[in-house]
């Protein structure tokens, strides 16, 4: 079925208008139907209601970030970022394009108040993490990167798209018979690998319910002083089980476990740190319970980091260490 998928762009707008031109171009040469500010370029909130109903129309989300920031809302972000957090509220499948080097921007196009650079940081910092991007750093590199990606994520993530009206029912019955066969195969394809692709027991591993003792300092009254902390293998991962679904970096996940594992030992004072040997045993051990996955990725300063997501297991436990259950009566 020749489909065509609607792809919202967001951006600021007067830095970014011969960006915003090149990208729109090649999303018409893919036969994608854009649609951005340029149906509404002034950013009031009275817009944005109308800008929310394009959204919910829209198949896939392209945000470029440049060098800046842009207008505030009167929650204190900028319309840019309103419309990033409405689009992954949606749902919607993000391609994020991000500025490799922010600091040779031209001046006239980059954030000149320090408050509005750190909230840009910040932006830059928060797509990152939550996602892969893909960098940029002139006008004309943003077509072919538009198009390796955007193909990229119709590909793996297909969405609805928009069809003639004339076409629709037939095709559609034809492509859903066709969609079917396809994932029957593939079902009974996985299931025959299930066996030898399960990994092969750990003898003695400490299950979910038995205690570890974990260590760390930190300072009070001028001076250094140690804390302890017991928690079960369950209660390690309830600690930052809500957070993977962000994918955090390796040392967000170590400051929210020792935020938690220092309040639980009853200690207080400031500077608190977690026994960086522990933290990686911890890492171990729930990857081992097949809790969690750790994997390499591109930051936003361009060098690699290591993030942390849950598991289809780590995502099932969560729900139930995390999810609030009904008092009613059943």
């Amino acid at each position: 079925m020749e489909k065509r998928y609607q792809v919202f762009v967001s951006s600021t707008y007067a830095d970014l208008k011969e960006e915003r031109q090149k990208v729109i171009q090649a999303l018409m040469e893919l036969d994608c139907i854009p649609a951005g500010m340029e149906l509404f370029p002034a950013a009031d909130e009275e817009q944005f209601e109308f800008i929310k109903r394009v959204i919910d129309d829209c198949d896939y989300y392209l945000l470029i970030v440049g060098g800046r920031y842009g207008s505030l809302t009167a929650q204190g972000i900028s319309y840019t970022e309103q419309e990033y957090e409405y689009a992954l509220n949606r749902g919607l499948k993000v391609v994020a394009l991000i500025h490799e080097k922010p600091d040779e921007i031209p001046f006239g196009k980059s954030e000149q108040h320090p408050e509005l650079r750190n909230l840009l940081q910040a932006f830059r910092d928060r797509v990152a993490t939550d996602r892969l991007v893909r960098f940029w750093r002139s006008a004309d590199q943003l077509p072919g990167i538009v198009a390796l990606s955007l193909s990229k994520t119709i590909k793996m993530f297909p969405a609805i798209g928009w069809v003639r009206a004339d076409r629709a029912s037939s095709e559609e019955l034809l492509s859903e018979i066709n969609d079917l066969r396809k994932q029957n195969s593939q079902l009974q394809s996985a299931l025959a690998e299930l066996p030898k692709s399960r990994p092969a027991p750990i003898p003695n591993l400490a299950g979910l319910d038995e205690v570890i003792e974990l260590h760390g300092a930190y300072y009070r009254d001028g001076g250094r002083r140690t804390w302890k902390a017991q928690a079960t293998w369950s209660e390690l991962f309830g600690f930052i089980a809500p957070y993977l679904i962000k994918h955090p970096n390796d040392a967000t996940v170590k400051g929210i476990l020792k935020d938690a594992l220092f309040a639980k030992s009853g200690s207080y004072g400031t500077n608190a740190i977690l026994d960086d040997q522990e933290f990686q045993t911890v890492a171990v051990q729930l990857k081992a319970l097949d809790l969690i996955k750790l994997s390499y990725s591109k930051t936003v300063q361009g060098g690699m980091g290591l993030f942390w997501s849950a598991t289809q297991v780590g995502e099932k436990f969560t729900y139930e260490l995390r999810a609030v259950r009904s008092t009613k009566n059943v």
